[in-house]
């Protein structure tokens, strides 16, 4: 599995971003793609999950209301669109699949994914 993460940037309180993964060699067993992120210093951390053959999504409650997770099948993407950036959002932000072999751990959990995107940095300043 192949994950290619484009988007973030720098900007200030409140601005917006848009976080892409393409998705490429993703086996019959994987069912989602989520967003972790870590801030320096800490543990990564999940922020939010979307299936790939139904609408369900799954937010980390500091993001809820904030971020909207998306996913364009034909184009094997996945999105994150980010709105009202805060400080405390800043981050290194990774794109995951995860696997059917870990299907038994919740979308939350960062054991259920085993690809990972190289990581894109968000930073968001007062």
């Amino acid at each position: 599995v192949k994950l290619v993460q484009s988007g973030g940037g720098s900007v200030q309180t409140g601005a917006s971003l848009r976080l892409s993964c393409q998705v490429s060699g993703r086996t019959a067993g994987s069912s989602a793609t989520g967003w972790f992120r870590q801030a320096p210093g800490k543990e990564r951390e999940f922020v939010a999950a979307i299936k790939w053959n139904d609408t369900n999504t799954y937010y980390a409650d500091s993001v809820k209301g904030r971020f909207t997770c998306s996913r364009d099948n034909a184009k094997n993407t996945v999105y994150l669109q980010m709105n009202n950036l805060k400080p405390e959002d800043t981050a290194v932000y990774y794109c995951t699949a995860d696997a059917f072999y870990l299907r038994h751990y919740s979308y939350t959990a960062v054991q259920r994914y085993d690809a990972w995107g190289r990581g894109t940095q968000v930073t968001v300043s007062s």
